[in-house]
């Protein structure tokens, strides 16, 4: 195996980590290179397969910067909550070799693709090469793709539509699209609901829109979310998966699809779904005396 090991040396346990697994995983694999600088493309980089120390910011990053190309990726958690690096710290050293050999559980993980059209700009916004061809920015996220409302912190006015450029309008804070993946991130948090990983369907989570009856809803794999910019404020972002940006104006046009791009991820068979939520996200916790651990 040629191992390609990513790491986020700014978390204070990632450094004395690498320093420590470097010289063991060295001897488990043909190659290996520490990419802790980012500058590697990934997508055409020689190597069988990629290890992450880090959390789930670094792990959404890689998958990003892979374009599609289904190398698989272990996700080692040296952040907080880990839903997508999975593994803990101290079980590497048993996991590893069972990565080596194949012998660990992989999932396909769906991606999304955003475009943003410019105000004034008209195309045909079923078709997404033509809009790609017309958009000032395009990118891809794993966990979700958010329309916050930015400084001065005013509401802003949306136009959301499935299929359709023409749907509902709304006054809020901004909207959130988010794959199964990313159900857990961000869109949870807004009260979105939790999709299993398997489910081929797209969560879209309102954030504090002016209405009692404007609910988060999912709709299907292949439906495209289209969200018109009506009015805006100066700091209004479209941000993908928290880590890339891009400056809204009134008139805008954010188009949202299933990306053809997938990520490989290795699954921790000692994570299980429903275990993961609990524990992640203290399902079912039952009151405790005072002091009681």
């Amino acid at each position: 195996m040629r191992l390609l090991l990513i790491a986020n040396l700014t978390k204070p346990r990632v450094k004395p980590a690498v320093e420590a697994t470097m010289p063991w995983l060295a001897q488990r694999v043909d190659y290996l290179e520490l990419d802790a600088e980012k500058k590697l493309d990934l997508a055409t980089a020689d190597f069988d397969a990629i290890l992450v120390l880090g959390g789930d910011g670094t792990l959404l990053s890689t998958a990003r910067r892979l374009k599609g190309r289904e190398l698989p990726v272990m996700g080692v958690n040296y952040g907080k909550l880990g839903f997508l690096a999975s593994f803990q710290p101290d079980e590497l050293p048993t996991m590893f070799d069972q990565f080596v050999q194949g012998k660990l559980p992989t999932s396909k993980r769906m991606m999304l693709d955003v475009c943003v059209l410019k105000k004034g700009i008209g195309c045909d916004l079923l078709d997404m090469n033509v809009v790609r061809g017309q958009a000032k920015f395009c990118a891809t996220a794993l966990n979700d793709v958010v329309i916050a409302a930015g400084a001065p912190f005013r509401m802003i006015e949306l136009e959301l539509g499935i299929d359709d450029p023409t749907g509902v309008r709304y006054f809020g804070d901004g909207v959130i699209v988010a794959t199964a993946s990313g159900s857990t991130a961000y869109n949870v948090s807004a009260g979105g609901p939790i999709l299993w990983p398997s489910v081929d369907g797209i969560c879209i989570t309102p954030l504090c829109p002016h209405s009692l009856s404007f609910r988060p809803i999912v709709v299907a794999h292949n439906s495209r979310i289209i969200s018109t910019m009506l009015r805006v404020n100066r700091g209004t972002t479209l941000v993908c998966d928290g880590q890339d940006t891009c400056d809204l104006g009134s008139g805008d046009r954010v188009v949202i699809t299933r990306s053809d791009q997938t990520v490989l991820l290795v699954e921790n068979p000692h994570a299980r779904t429903i275990r993961t939520l609990a524990e992640k996200l203290y399902w079912g916790s039952t009151p405790r005396y005072n002091g009681e651990k």
